[in-house]
């Protein structure tokens, strides 16, 4: 799947999962995969230890804990929101007359 159509810092929709309908950045894309990580969605609690050494000469102690995660989503399952219109649309391509390729939303025709 290496022809995808969602990039790094697209605003994306999830529509499936148990972050249906949130609205986030996209952080990475894993193309190979079909994963992408976005922020604040699919979020998993993790158990931390504390890690490094307690001295004197500077060296922090990482606080250890319950952390949050993101974890990847299939790509399949986010679209892409329109800038112009609002809305999670599909991603249509449209050559310009200078011979560049680019992404327009399919419900206003307006570029991405």
């Amino acid at each position: 799947m290496p022809g995808v159509d969602i990039k790094k810092d697209d605003h994306v929709m999830v529509m499936l999962g148990k972050s249906r309908g949130h609205v986030g950045r996209v952080v990475t894309v894993l193309p190979r995969q079909g994963r992408v990580l976005v922020e604040g969605a699919a979020l998993a609690k993790r158990h931390q230890r504390a890690t490094g050494k307690r001295s004197t000469s500077g060296q922090q102690l990482q606080q250890g804990g319950i952390i949050d995660k993101e974890l990847f989503i299939n790509i399949s399952n986010v679209q892409i929101v329109c800038k112009s219109c609002g809305k999670p649309t599909r991603v249509g391509h449209r050559v310009e007359p200078d011979g560049s390729k680019v992404r327009i939303c399919r419900k206003c025709e307006s570029e991405l």
